[in-house]
């Protein structure tokens, strides 16, 4: 059993939802994809995609990113945690799984989240560019940070138990696992990429090989004991900075 990882697939993009047809019917059936995210914000599309993978993997793994979520072209009543209750029904009757998964001393956990500030305050520019402050709702009186309490509360209590143990996000743990390449103009979306309350979680279940997406920036790195791994397919021009192929990031 191989398990590959994938996130950022972008399928309102003709080029991205080709690729996944495009996938081997049979080369993956006895292995697992975790999908960490940003699939599509039609729930339509999400259950073409998330069905056409269940085909091809013996399971799906699928946290949403927040492309999933937003609820601009929902009309003006749902909010996004609906929106979110949506997505999750629609995961299930794809074939793909929001749950933890056991086998063969693997245990690939799913970490749910926001981002919460922790990697920096938002500044006025960065408010009126970023597309979830315009298509994402809220409950009344819901913060940031309420939202990834939110979220941080569904996830599920795993116990370690000997096993190999793999977590997965759609937003980074940890700010650090950002480049030193990344030029100042981009470092103005840092506030936006994640939460630090992700890493206390993925280490609190001894997690030693984390997936995430979000930044669209393919990379690889360990830190303090942690494999951290983004392979983002991204946007169609996102050839600098995106492999465009699944990534296997372990076998057993």
């Amino acid at each position: 059993m191989r398990v590959f990882a994938v996130s950022d697939v972008h399928i309102d993009y003709e080029a991205n939802a080709a690729w996944v047809s495009s996938l081997s019917m049979s080369e993956f059936q006895q292995d697992v994809l975790i999908v960490a995210g940003d699939v599509t914000d039609t729930l339509r599309k999400l259950a073409w995609c998330l069905g056409a993978l269940a085909k091809r993997f013996r399971k799906v793994l699928f946290v949403p990113g927040n492309h999933d979520l937003w609820v601009i072209r929902d009309g003006q009543h749902k909010n996004s945690l609906q929106k979110f209750d949506e997505v999750a029904a629609v995961v299930v009757s794809s074939g793909a799984s929001m749950e933890t998964f056991h086998e063969k001393g693997v245990t690939i956990v799913p970490l749910l989240s926001w981002y919460d500030y922790s990697f920096g305050e938002p500044d006025d520019e960065l408010r009126a560019v970023w597309m979830d402050y315009r298509a994402c709702r809220w409950p009344a009186g819901y913060t940031e940070k309420d939202v990834t309490a939110h979220f941080s509360a569904l996830n599920q209590s795993v116990k370690p138990n000997g096993s190999k143990v793999i977590t997965y996000s759609h937003f980074l743990p940890r700010l650090d696992v950002m480049p030193s390449y990344i030029p100042s103009v981009s470092r103005k979306l840092y506030p936006v990429l994640g939460s630090a309350r992700l890493d206390r979680e993925l280490r609190s279940v001894k997690s030693t090989l984390h997936v995430y997406g979000h930044s669209h920036v393919n990379r690889q790195v360990t830190i303090d004991g942690v494999t951290y791994v983004n392979n983002a397919f991204g946007y169609p021009n996102e050839t600098h900075i995106a492999q465009k192929r699944l990534v296997c990031i372990h076998e057993c």
